[in-house]
C-alpha cells in the first residue's frame, strides 16, 4: 500500500488536506436553491464511502508494503473497528450541524467558528492522545488561530446587519455545537490504527485505509438516524422525504457525491500523513481547512461584499493570524 515515508511529504498531504476539506462545501453552496441540504448531505455521505472503498482496493491493496486492505480489515480487532466506527458516528453529528450552520449563516461565518473551535480542541485532545511536537509552537499556533477566529466574529458582526445577525445566530450556535464535537472525532480514527508503524502495523490495529473505511461505514449507518431526523424535523422550511430525494436530478446527485469525495480525500491523506506527523499536528494543519473556506466566502461568495473598510482590516487581520498560527504549527513538528 501507499505510505507516507517522512515529514516533509506528510507537510504536503495536510495541506492538500486543508485544500479539500476547506473546499467541499463550495459544492454545498452550489446546490443551494435547487437542492435542499439534507439531501444534499445523503449525497455527500455517498461521496465519503465510495471513496473511502475505491482507494482501500486500489492505494490501499497494491505495491509490496503494509498489509493489504483485506488481510488488514480481517485480521482487526472488534474494539479497534468499534473506536472508528464511533469515530464516524461523531464526525456525522460535527457535520450534519455544520452543515446546516453554513446554509443559515455562509460559509465566512460558520467554517471559521465550528472549524476554529475544532481545531482548538482538537490540538489538545489528539497532543494529549500522543505527545509528538514541539508543545509551545503548537499552542501558540493554536493560540494565534483563536484570535484569527475572535477577528472574524468581530468582522462579521460590524459587517451585518441587525436584522441578518439575529437570523444568523442559530448558524453560530450550531457551529459552536458543532465544532466542539468534530473534535473528538480524530482521535477515535486514530487509536484504530498503529500511528508508529504503517509499514508492519500492530496485530489488531488497521491502516489508515482500512480505518477510513469503518469510519465511513459509521458515518453511513448513522445517517439513516441523524439526517433521516433532520429531514422529518428541519431547523428551517418544511418536512422533506425519500421520495424527493431519489426524484432529484442526476446532477444535483453528482454534486453532493464531488463532495464527499473531496472530502474524503483530504481525510485520506490526513491520516496517511499522521503517522510522520503526529496526530495533532495533522489534524491541527488539516483543520486549517478554516482559512481556505473563509477565503472562498470571501473572495469568491462575496459574503462581505457590503464591508466597511474598518471589516476589511479585521479580515486582512484575521488571514494573517491564521497563517502565522499555521507556520507555527508546521515548525512544531519539524
Amino acid at each position: 500500500m501507499f505510505i507516507v515515508e517522512n515529514y516533509s511529504l506528510a507537510i504536503l498531504f495536510c495541506s492538500i488536506t486543508m485544500l479539500c476539506w476547506g473546499s467541499w462545501a463550495n459544492t454545498q453552496k452550489l446546490a443551494t436553491g435547487k437542492w435542499r441540504y439534507e439531501l444534499f448531505y445523503w449525497d455527500y455521505v455517498w461521496g465519503i464511502v465510495l471513496f473511502a472503498i475505491i482507494s482501500a482496493l486500489t492505494m490501499g491493496s497494491t505495491g509490496d508494503q503494509g498489509r493489504g486492505f483485506i488481510a488488514d480489515i480481517q485480521q482487526a480487532s472488534v474494539s479497534n473497528m468499534t473506536s472508528a466506527f464511533i469515530g464516524g458516528v461523531i464526525f456525522n453529528l460535527a457535520n450534519i450541524l455544520l452543515t446546516s450552520a453554513i446554509s443559515i449563516a455562509g460559509m465566512s461565518v460558520a467554517f471559521p467558528i465550528g472549524i476554529g473551535i475544532a481545531l482548538i480542541l482538537g490540538v489538545v485532545v489528539n497532543y494529549i492522545g500522543v505527545q509528538k511536537g514541539d508543545p509551545v509552537l503548537l499552542f501558540a499556533g493554536a493560540f494565534l488561530i483563536t484570535v484569527a477566529i475572535v477577528l472574524n466574529a468581530v468582522a462579521y458582526r460590524k459587517a451585518s446587519s441587525e436584522a441578518a445577525q439575529k437570523a444568523s445566530k442559530k448558524g453560530i450556535v450550531l457551529s459552536i455545537i458543532a465544532g466542539v464535537l468534530m473534535s473528538f472525532f480524530y482521535r477515535f480514527i486514530a487509536i484504530a490504527m498503529d500511528l508508529e508503524n504503517f509499514v508492519d502495523p500492530a496485530p489488531l490495529k488497521m491502516t489508515p485505509y482500512s480505518a477510513f473505511v469503518v469510519f465511513g461505514i459509521g458515518i453511513l449507518i448513522s445517517n439513516l438516524f441523524f439526517n433521516t431526523i433532520m429531514m422529518k424535523k428541519p431547523l428551517e422550511g418544511p418536512p422533506l422525504t425519500y421520495k424527493m430525494y431519489f426524484s432529484g436530478r442526476f446532477s444535483l446527485h453528482l454534486i453532493g457525491i464531488f463532495g464527499g469525495a473531496i472530502w474524503g480525500l483530504g481525510n485520506l491523506f490526513n491520516l496517511l500523513a499522521a503517522g510522520k506527523a503526529g496526530p495533532a499536528i495533522s489534524y491541527g494543519l488539516g483543520q486549517g481547512a478554516t482559512l481556505v473556506a473563509a477565503v472562498w466566502g470571501v473572495l469568491v461568495w462575496k459574503e462581505f461584499k457590503h464591508a466597511k473598510t474598518n471589516v476589511n482590516g479585521l479580515l486582512i487581520g484575521m488571514f494573517v493570524c491564521f497563517i502565522v498560527g499555521l507556520a507555527f504549527i508546521i515548525r512544531s513538528g519539524a
